[in-house]
């Protein structure tokens, strides 16, 4: 959108001014159980304490708890998962003690349920309001919308891709000059091929029960009906290669009948043999560098979609739905492949497509993708352009 500001915009190398080194930035969010916005909060948190300020987070906590305080936060629980209005005007109460108690300067809300309190504690206590845009946050139900515009109430509405930014100024008229596009992003040295040992590769496909001369193709997401698991199922079943084997990485995140529905759909359609249903990976560049393949196959559109460009940083063959965050962070033909979403008869193509392409060409789109990656979206550059919001709310 015309005034919008885009993390390229900012210097990734950024020098902070002292007053934005003494600043106390508090993040909420539900918990800190797994997902891409807890990873932004860890990544924020360290980008904070660097920079010389006091990076505290509350949530109803987690196993991620350890690396806020790892990376020098501090975590304060509070019970921010609840979204019922009662909840959400005590939470508000205290986050407001929180907010006056430890002195703090902006409160960077990072969901629907706990930036309700967090923007009343804000109101009452003259602290700043800022908030990260997660979802594209459906609105099917009465007064959805509602409960969705206080993400929109932000000094600062920071956007993950330009898709984000069209449907926040189309459904809340929020002005340009409040947003801030600053793409998610990846540890370049952690997600870089030259760093993973094959042995950690190898590990994960013995993990896998896969054999030696089996073709992986890999799905990374939670287990969960709109990631299209099933229509990457499906796909499997309509390709006439029979070497394939199908990992999908990911945790049930508390819906274990869909990966029984995922189960008993493999073996209808005769593919149970080469399905496998890794659960949750605590090594992903190995998980990603196992892969001959790696697939996005959402059906609905996402705010942008890190284990995308993760796997682009690591120079693998990827096709990626064409709608929301992927449609902007691959580009067809050259650094990956679109597809329609929800086809899996065109998917099936375009997967047997990649793996018959030579392996020079595999190399080209590879290295092509990893430099996108380093001059887009890479964590420090995600982190230089969340510092300098914080230092504009404050200016």
């Amino acid at each position: 959108m015309a005034g919008s500001l885009a993390v390229d915009d900012l210097d990734a190398n950024l020098v902070l001014p002292p007053d934005v080194r003494n600043l106390t930035v508090l993040q909420v969010l539900p918990s800190l159980v797994t997902g891409g916005v807890e990873r932004g909060t860890i990544e924020i948190t360290q980008a904070i304490v660097e920079a010389g300020g006091s990076a505290l987070v509350a949530s109803a906590g987690g196993r991620l708890v350890a690396a806020i305080e790892r990376a020098g936060g501090r975590h304060i629980t509070l019970p921010l998962m609840r979204k019922d209005p009662y909840s959400i005007w005590r939470n508000a109460g205290l986050l407001a003690t929180i907010v006056r108690a430890e002195r703090v300067d902006i409160v960077h809300a990072r969901s629907r349920a706990p930036a309700w309190s967090a923007w009343l504690a804000c109101r009452r206590t003259g602290a700043h309001f800022v908030t990260t845009w997660h979802g594209t946050y459906g609105e099917g139900l009465p007064l959805k919308r509602r409960y969705n515009s206080v993400m929109a109430r932000g000094e600062r509405v920071i956007v993950a891709s330009r898709f984000i930014d069209r449907l926040v100024g189309e459904r809340h008229g929020v002005d340009p000059a409040r947003i801030r596009l600053i793409p998610r992003g990846v540890d370049p040295a952690a997600f870089d091929p030259r760093a993973v040992s094959g042995e950690r590769v190898m590990r994960q496909l013995r993990s896998w029960r896969i054999p030696e001369h089996g073709p992986v193709v890999m799905m990374p997401g939670r287990l969960t009906e709109w990631k299209g698991q099933g229509v990457l199922l499906e796909a499997i079943a309509r390709m006439g290669r029979r070497d394939v084997y199908c990992v999908l990485v990911g945790a049930e995140q508390g819906q274990p009948r869909f990966s029984q529905r995922l189960v008993a759909r493999a073996a209808e359609l005769g593919v149970s043999e080469r399905i496998r249903l890794a659960g949750e990976c605590d090594d992903m560049p190995a998980a990603l560098m196992a892969a001959d393949v790696v697939v996005h196959a959402s059906t609905q559109p996402e705010a942008f979609g890190r284990v995308v460009v993760e796997a682009q940083a690591l120079g693998r063959p990827v096709i990626a739905a064409d709608l929301g965050g992927p449609a902007e962070t691959v580009e067809h033909g050259i650094t990956g492949w679109h597809v329609p979403p929800g086809d899996p008869a065109i998917l099936a193509e375009a997967i047997e497509a990649v793996l018959a392409l030579p392996g020079e060409t595999l190399g080209m789109v590879g290295a092509q993708a990893r430099a996108s990656v380093l001059e887009h979206y890479t964590v420090a550059a995600m982190q230089a352009a969340t510092l300098q919001v914080y230092r504009e709310v404050m200016g």
